[in-house]
């Protein structure tokens, strides 16, 4: 089987699905026990998620064969930072790994973020997310010094110039 990746409304019954499971893998470790609805409902209520839709973004969902198996997005943050954008909530559903998603993910927002210009994509993570850092690195980000964002749970933070 192969993947395929093609944007996608991040409202969309696939993209909706990814979303909640990538939240739920993330707050699960970070409380190191099972994420509570509540705790995920949480996670998505104001996530930002609409800035993943032109003009302010693009949302991809790769398949694995037929089947959704991860996602990517892609935040513009042309106004505080001209060429420069965000890349976030990249997530391989756990039964997929290992079989190319994340970088053929990360190749379709690159695609997506030269296509409007962009020269900087950066993004940050946390410590434990061990796999997603070895992702990263393994793709060309190097790690940088914190800059500003919203993200309060961020502790590493990479870029790539593209």
């Amino acid at each position: 089987m192969t993947w395929t990746v093609a944007a996608e409304p991040f409202d969309s019954s696939d993209a909706s699905a990814l979303r909640r499971d990538y939240y739920d893998e993330v707050a699960s470790r970070y409380w190191r026990r099972p994420a509570t609805a509540e705790e995920i409902a949480d996670g998505l209520d104001g996530d930002g998620a609409d800035l993943l839709a032109p003009p302010t973004g693009q949302f991809v969902v790769g398949r694995y064969g037929s089947e959704a198996a991860g996602c990517a997005g892609l935040v513009l943050t042309e106004a505080a930072e001209p060429g420069t954008a965000e890349l976030t909530r990249v997530y391989v559903r756990p039964v997929f790994r290992g079989t190319g998603g994340g970088g053929v993910l990360l190749a379709a927002v690159e695609e997506a973020a030269r296509a409007y210009g962009v020269r900087l994509l950066r993004l940050d993570t946390r410590h434990d997310l061990v796999e997603a850092r070895g992702l990263y690195a393994k793709h060309g980000y190097r790690e940088v010094p914190a800059f500003h964002h919203r993200n309060r749970y961020a502790e590493r933070w990479f870029a790539k110039e593209l």
